[in-house]
This record gives structure tokens, C-alpha cells and sequence, in this order.
């Protein structure tokens, strides 16, 4: 069994954190179809995605073990660029290895939420590789529903992905 370390804080990201975040995102682009980059980032592109968060308003939260480890992270940014999807955030997290399944990503998600509540947003996306059954139960279970499910959009491992949106509704608008 693993032993999980729980978190001490979950907090804004700080440029500190960012070896921490690239370690988790790129053992996910190595290991998973959590994410469907073929090649591991490196930190000046995570840099560069941390400062594009930042200027548009978007929040990243980690969650900050013993020591200052970053355990896991999370964060929404744009849809799509047209201004009509101005209240709709795409987002994601992602948990170190051998930390998932303690409650990592439901702390991060439950205050990711929050926020996107607090900026007035209306609806936050996720896109899930369809197989992965314990992500999209996650989700479920956070109040977000399938809406969408697309065939062999992606190819990673030597074969076809399929992928699903799941979608939450942020306010009560209708």
C-alpha cells in the first residue's frame, strides 16, 4: 500500500511551484492518457503557461506537502478563444503518482470550483480519456455529467483514444 502524504495547504501557485507542477504533468504525459501530449513539456513551457494563467485571471492551486512538496495541482483557463465562450473554462488536475485516491483532487477541485463560482463563470469543462472510468466517476461524483463522447480522437500508446466532456453548471442561469 502507499502511504499518502496529505496536504498541508492548498494554495496559489507560486513560479516556485513550477518544477514541482512539470514533474506531475510530464509523469502523466509519460504514463497516462491523463493528458494527450506525446512529449514531456519542459519549464520554460510551463512558465509560459503558468504567466498566460496569471495575465487572463486564472486561478492554479496546488496542494503543498511536508517540506513544500507539490503533490498535485489544478487550474482552468479558455475554452475557446471567440468572446462568446467568455463564461466557459476548460479545466484540469493532476496528482502526483502514489498520492491519487487520498482526496488530493477533490480538495483541489472543491476550491478550483469555488473560485470559478467567485469570477462569475457558468459552466467548467473537463475532456477525459473515455477509458479512464475512475476520472470520470470523480467528476460524477463533484456534480459534473458526461455530455459528449468522441471517437478516435486521439492516439497515444500505439492505439485510438476515445474521449468524453464532462460539464458542470456553475450557476443557476439556465
Amino acid at each position: 500500500m502507499t502511504s499518502v502524504i496529505r496536504p498541508a495547504v492548498i494554495r496559489l501557485a507560486t513560479p516556485a511551484d513550477l518544477p514541482g507542477i512539470l514533474e506531475i504533468y510530464n509523469d502523466a504525459v509519460l504514463n497516462t492518457t491523463a493528458s494527450y501530449d506525446l512529449e514531456p513539456a519542459t519549464l520554460q513551457s510551463r512558465e509560459e503557461w503558468f504567466a498566460a494563467r496569471q495575465r487572463a485571471g486564472f486561478p492554479v492551486f496546488v496542494a503543498q506537502g511536508e517540506g513544500g512538496t507539490v503533490l498535485g495541482f489544478a487550474s482552468y483557463g479558455t475554452f475557446r478563444e471567440k468572446p462568446g465562450y467568455n463564461g466557459t473554462v476548460e479545466h484540469s488536475v493532476y496528482i502526483r503518482d502514489g498520492q491519487r485516491g487520498a482526496g488530493l483532487g477533490l480538495a483541489l477541485m472543491e476550491r478550483l470550483i469555488a473560485e470559478a463560482r467567485a469570477q462569475h463563470l457558468h459552466v467548467m469543462l473537463g475532456s477525459v480519456d473515455a477509458d479512464n472510468a475512475g476520472s470520470i466517476a470523480f467528476h460524477e461524483r463533484l456534480g459534473f455529467r458526461q455530455v459528449a463522447h468522441f471517437h478516435q480522437v486521439g492516439r497515444k500508446f500505439g492505439r485510438w483514444l476515445d474521449m468524453v466532456f464532462v460539464e458542470l453548471l456553475l450557476d443557476e442561469e439556465s
